[in-house]
């Protein structure tokens, strides 16, 4: 099932009016990550700043017309996770892509989100003069992952994204290197969910019937499907009908029981409102989501991820009803969706629409405009 057109009107929806060739070209360069995070902030970003500025994507996912989608121009470059080229040699290749892009939008800026810059972008970014470099990535990393050998000083804005509760913060005021912690960064504001009666009717599910949002990723990594079917299976015994969202990334379909509705939407978030609980991944994205949509939630952390999706499960448990288990297990699986229901149970039918701070987007993009104005 795919939720109609993802184009809306020009007055804030997904498109807009074309941009003017007068306007500041920002080149926004998102890695391929294991779900949609990085491509998520960086249409986050073009999104809130298309009005002064000509974005221009440079992905390493291959979702390319997901941000075609959103009205934005797009080239499309392998990820080193998926080429069969020697780090050297690809990192060559992405120097001379970028140039020839540059060449093409001469940018006067370059978004990166991501965890490492890769020498090719830097040598790109040198090679062509791009005046602005600007590194965006995450905050929350397991212990023991590798430090990235990149000096913070070769970017003039580095944006660290904030974890749930987390505060606007300078953390380095001197350029070059000026570093900031940003709150959760989301891509929709809140105004652009749709309440759950809209959001049924785009999706064309029952409107009194309980359903369960399935998104455990696109089982690029990891085999998701025997979690899965476990945990179908479990929250079915409840009296829930199961709805799994299929990822635009997935380089293969997961096998679903009979009767699971396939979902094909993005973002998802505008339509989570839908649905009467969550069971999914925890990743950076995913956790600002169902925050923001305010669903109880059954978060089953990836343990083949650098960011510490445990312990963000964890702080969003502390701000709504939420279960975190591994699920291994059928035991585990049956206790958490146990768990889960107790806390459904105890959910008033109006949930309370306080949430933590989510304006992260809007304090990166106001850093953004400060540098691009000089």
């Amino acid at each position: 099932m795919r939720a109609g057109s993802e184009r809306q009107a020009p007055d804030g929806g997904w498109s807009s009016p074309e941009t003017s060739a007068d306007r500041p070209c920002v080149v926004f360069f998102n890695i391929n990550g294991s779900g949609l995070g990085h491509l998520s902030t960086c249409l986050a970003y073009a999104r809130r700043l298309r009005a002064r500025v000509r974005p221009v994507f440079f992905s390493l996912a291959a979702a390319v017309e997901i941000i075609h989608d959103f009205g934005f121009e797009a080239d499309y470059f392998v990820s080193p996770f998926w080429s069969r080229a020697s780090n050297r040699a690809w990192n060559r290749e992405l120097a001379l892509r970028l140039g020839l892009l540059f060449e093409r939008v001469r940018p006067e800026a370059i978004v990166f989100d991501g965890t490492w810059p890769y020498p090719g972008l830097l040598d790109a970014t040198a090679a062509y003069g791009v005046k602005k470099k600007i590194w965006s990535n995450l905050t929350l990393y397991k212990k023991g992952t590798r430090k990235v050998p990149v000096r913070e000083s070769l970017f003039d804005l580095v944006l660290r994204l904030g974890e749930i509760g987390s505060e606007f913060e300078v953390q380095r005021a001197e350029r070059p290197g000026r570093r900031v912690l940003v709150p959760p960064v989301t891509l929709l504001r809140p105004d652009e969910l749709l309440d759950r009666d809209a959001a049924r009717a785009e999706l064309g599910l029952a409107p009194e019937a309980r359903y369960a949002l399935f998104s455990l990723g696109p089982g690029n990594l990891q085999d998701v499907s025997s979690i899965g079917s476990g945990l179908i299976d479990e929250i079915r015994a409840r009296g829930f009908d199961v709805a799994w969202v299929h990822a635009p990334i997935s380089v293969k379909d997961v096998p679903l029981p009979d009767g699971v509705v396939p979902v094909a939407a993005y973002p998802i978030a505008r339509y989570m409102r839908a649905f009467d609980v969550f069971v999914g991944a925890a990743g950076y994205n995913t956790c600002c989501e169902v925050l923001q949509a305010r669903l109880p939630a059954l978060f089953v952390p990836s343990a083949l991820v650098a960011d510490d999706q445990v312990a963000r499960a964890a702080r969003v448990a502390t701000r709504l009803p939420a279960v975190v288990s591994g699920c291994e297990t059928g035991d585990e699986r049956r206790r958490a969706i146990d768990r889960l229901m107790t806390l459904v149970d105890s959910v008033p039918a109006s949930r309370p629409e306080a949430v933590p701070e989510l304006s992260g987007a809007e304090h990166a993009c106001e850093e953004i405009e400060a540098l691009l104005s000089g």
